[in-house]
C-alpha cells in the first residue's frame, strides 16, 4: 500500500481549524481567570499565533520521518 504524503496547503489548513478551536478556548479561560476581555483576546491570540507556526513546522518535520510508516507496495 502506497502511503500518500500530505501537501503544505493540507497541513495549513489543518493547523489553522485546529488553533481557531484552541483560540477562543484560551480566550474563555483567560477571561475566566481574569475578567478581561481586552487582554484575554489579545493574549489568546498572540498564544496562538506562536502555536500555529510550531504546529505548521511541526507537521511539516513529521511529514519527512520515516519512522513507523509502512512503505511497501
Amino acid at each position: 500500500m502506497k502511503v500518500a504524503l500530505e501537501s503544505r496547503t493540507r497541513s495549513l489548513v489543518k493547523a489553522a481549524t485546529w488553533r481557531c478551536l484552541a483560540t477562543c478556548v484560551t480566550i474563555a479561560i483567560l477571561y475566566v481567570l481574569t475578567g478581561k476581555a481586552e487582554f484575554s483576546i489579545g493574549t489568546g491570540i498572540l498564544i496562538n499565533f506562536v502555536k500555529t507556526v510550531l504546529y505548521y513546522l511541526h507537521e511539516r518535520i513529521w511529514a519527512r520521518v520515516t519512522w513507523g510508516v509502512n512503505r511497501k507496495h
